[in-house]
C-alpha cells in the first residue's frame, strides 16, 4: 500500500514518537489529542513529555509541513490509535473470593469513535495500545463497523505493540522488530507495508490476538520475574543475607538471570498488562496474580524497612528522591514511589519528595521539593526510591552540609555503603539485613 498521510490518534509517550518519525520519512502526519494543551504545545514545536531527542524531532516535523496537531480526526489512508489504557477506578473483577484490577478502554473506544466518519474503503487503521487479548477484533471491529464498511473485506484492521524503553523510544521505534497482527492476513501485509516505512528491524506478521497476546507476555514475564527478585529480598532481609551479593554470584550461573529488586513495579506497561490477562481468564492466571500481588506489596516492605531505620514514623521529616517508574525518565505513571509516599504518611511522617525529571509534576497528596536541597534541608532520612543518574553520583560529604539527616535508605542498591558511611552516614540497604546474622 502507499500511505500519503496518517492520522496518529493520543500523542503521549507512544503517539507523539511514532507520530513525529512518520513525518521525519516524509509522510503527512495529522496527530490527534483530546488536550488543548497537547495540540497547542506540538503546534508550537514544543512537547509535553520528556524523552531525548523527541524535542528535536518534533520542531523538525513541524517546521517540515509534515505534521501538525489537531484535536479531531481528518480523512487518511491510515490510523493509528495508541491512546491509554489505564484501569478503572475504584471498579474491579472477582474470582474465587480474589479482587483482580479491570483495564479501562474508554479511549480506545472513544479514539474508535472517531475515525469512523472518516473511513473509507482500503484505509488501514492500527491499534498500539496495550489492550486485554481479542480488543481488536471484538471491541474496535465492531465501532468501525459502524462506518457501513466490514473489517478486512472495505478495510484493513490490524494490531501492533509498541515494544519500546523509555529513554531509548526513537532508536527503538526503528531498530526493534516489530509485530503486526491483522485480522486478515492482507491486513497483516498493510500493516507491514507501513511500518516498513522506517522499521529496520524485523517485522513478524501474525494474526491481531496474538499479536495482543505477544504484548502482554513480554510484560507478564518481566513482572513475574521480577516478583520473586522481590520475594528473594524479603527472605534475605529475614536471613540476614545481602541479596544484592547474593543476585550477583547466582547470576554467575550461565542459565541464571535473576533481576534486581526495588520498592515496587511501576510504569503503564509491567505493572498493567499482567491485569489484563486476569482479567480474560482469571481461572488460568493464579502465578501470574499472585506475581502482581507480590510486587504491589513491595512499597509496605520498604516502609517497614524505614521503620527498623528511623524507630516511630510519626512526626518524622523524610526525604525521597525519586518519583518515576524507572531511571532517567519522567514517567510517573502506576509509580510504586508515590504507594511508598502515602504510606510513610499513613504512618504520621512528613514527606517531601524531589524528582528531577517532573519539575511540574501536580502528584496528589505528594509534597513535591523545588530543589534537592529543598526536599533534604530538615530531613530525619532520606530515601532513594529511584536510580536516576543524578541520584547515584551524588557526593555524600556536600550532601552532609546541606542536611541533618544522617540516616539514608537506599532501595535501588545505588549506593556505596563505606563511601556513605566515610561522610558520616548510616545507610540502610532493601535486602540487606546483616545484622541478623
Amino acid at each position: 500500500m502507499n500511505f500519503q498521510k496518517i492520522c496518529v490518534i493520543g500523542l503521549g509517550y507512544i503517539g507523539l514518537p511514532t507520530a513525529s518519525t512518520f513525518a521525519a520519512h516524509g509522510i503527512n502526519v495529522l496527530g490527534v489529542d483530546i488536550s488543548p494543551h497537547i495540540v497547542e504545545t506540538i503546534n508550537k514545536g514544543e512537547i509535553h513529555i520528556h524523552e531525548p531527542g523527541l524535542l528535536e524531532e518534533v520542531k523538525k516535523a513541524i517546521q517540515s509541513g509534515n505534521f501538525k496537531a489537531a484535536a479531531k480526526p481528518e480523512e487518511a489512508d491510515a490510523f493509528i490509535i495508541a491512546v491509554p489504557t489505564p484501569f478503572q477506578e475504584n471498579k474491579f473483577g472477582e474470582y474465587n473470593g480474589l479482587t483482580y484490577k479491570l483495564a479501562d478502554m474508554r479511549a480506545v473506544t472513544s479514539a474508535a469513535e472517531s475515525i469512523v466518519p472518516f473511513l473509507r474503503k482500503g484505509n488501514l487503521v492500527v491499534l498500539e495500545s496495550t489492550s486485554p487479548p481479542r480488543t481488536t477484533v471484538d471491541l474496535v471491529a465492531p465501532i468501525l463497523a459502524r462506518s457501513g464498511l466490514e473489517a478486512g473485506r472495505d478495510f484493513h484492521l490490524a494490531y501492533s505493540p509498541e515494544r519500546v524503553l523509555p529513554g531509548q523510544i526513537l532508536r527503538e521505534l526503528i531498530e526493534n522488530a516489530r509485530v503486526i497482527g491483522g485480522v486478515t492476513s492482507e491486513s497483516s501485509q498493510a500493516g507491514r507495508d507501513l511500518y516498513a516505512t522506517f522499521v529496520k528491524g524485523q517485522i513478524i506478521q501474525t494474526d491481531a490476538t496474538t499479536a495482543e497476546m505477544v504484548k502482554l507476555m513480554e510484560n507478564t514475564y518481566r513482572d513475574v520475574n521480577i516478583a520473586i527478585a522481590n520475594e528473594f529480598s524479603r527472605l534475605a532481609d529475614k536471613f540476614g543475607v545481602d541479596v544484592w551479593e547474593a543476585i550477583s554470584i547466582a547470576n554467575l550461573h550461565p542459565r541464571v538471570k535473576i533481576l534486581s529488586p526495588g520498592p515496587g513495579v511501576g510504569g503503564h506497561c509491567i505493572s498493567v498488562d499482567p491485569w489484563f490477562l486476569v482479567e480474560s481468564a482469571p481461572e488460568l492466571t493464579p502465578l501470574i496474580y499472585n506475581a502482581r500481588q507480590v510486587n504491589d506489596a513491595q512499597p509496605n516492605f520498604v516502609v517497614k524497612l524505614v521503620q527498623r531505620a528511623l524507630g516511630s514514623l510519626n512526626e518524622k521529616k523524610i526525604a525521597v528522591l525519586g518519583l518515576a517508574y524507572k531511571p532517567d525518565v519522567d514517567d510517573v505513571r502506576e509509580s510504586p514511589a508515590t504507594e511508598v509516599i502515602h504510606i510513610l504518611q499513613h504512618t504520621g511522617a512528613q514527606v517531601k519528595a524531589w524528582e528531577p525529571f517532573k519539575l511540574d509534576a501536580n502528584m496528589k497528596g505528594v509534597d513535591m521539593a523545588s530543589s534537592l536541597e529543598d526536599a533534604i534541608k530538615d530531613a530525619d532520612a532520606v530515601i532513594l526510591l529511584v536510580k536516576h543518574t543524578e541520584f547515584t553520583t551524588l557526593n555524600p560529604n556536600e550532601l552532609a552540609q546541606k542536611t541533618k539527616a544522617r540516616i539514608v535508605i537506599d532501595t535501588v542498591n545505588g549506593w556505596n555503603d563505606e563511601v556513605w558511611k566515610n561522610a558520616g552516614f548510616t545507610l540502610f540497604r532493601l535486602g540487606n539485613n546483616k545484622s541478623k546474622i
